[in-house]
């Protein structure tokens, strides 16, 4: 089973999407911290794009102790989230501070089944702030993975996020794609 986690209206043929939205391809409407409703260790991939950084610290714990719980063990969690080492440098670049204020302090709103509700990005990360949260958290094996060597890299998300827009071969990647196993202990 792969599931995707914070899809909004992406979908992945072969995965289970899950998002609080209210779109015709979600399987399942909830918050992606809570997954109540998948068995415990029956996972074999879980892959999250640029939706992780809605939570806070705490709320990070909870949901990376429920999605350790729905992954088999050695299974893949991979993770997108907005690099701030990357948006470091897209701003030494432009002197610009409007081209990083989108991915580090995100804001939008979602219509879910029940209503209408505005989230915001609450933290992010660089390498070794991801990796440090995820070790100490039950994942091993922890590196960077490629978007264009995934199952999923046909689908245009925010793993391929590049400054300027699109500019995918000389430009500066500013997302941050991690991948880890689920601890066998």
């Amino acid at each position: 089973m792969k599931i995707h986690l914070g899809c909004w209206h992406r979908h992945i043929p072969g995965f289970i999407h899950i998002d609080e939205v209210d779109m015709p391809h979600i399987d399942f409407n909830s918050n992606i911290s809570n997954l109540s409703f998948i068995n415990d260790s029956s996972v074999d991939l879980i892959y999250c794009s640029h939706a992780f950084e809605y939570f806070d610290s705490n709320e990070a714990l909870k949901a990376l102790s429920e999605w350790n719980r729905v992954l088999k063990q050695g299974a893949t969690l991979r993770l997108s989230v907005p690099d701030f080492k990357s948006l470091i440098k897209v701003y030494q670049k432009t002197g610009d501070i409007s081209k990083v204020l989108g991915p580090i302090y995100g804001r939008m709103k979602i219509k879910t089944r029940s209503n209408e509700k505005e989230i915001f990005h609450k933290t992010i990360y660089d390498e070794a702030s991801l990796s440090y949260l995820l070790k100490n958290n039950g994942f091993y094996d922890i590196r960077k993975w490629d978007w264009r060597k995934t199952e999923h890299s046909m689908i245009d998300d925010h793993s391929q996020a590049f400054y300027p827009h699109m500019q995918k071969d000389n430009g500066i990647q500013i997302s941050l794609n991690i991948e880890c196993k689920k601890n066998d202990k």
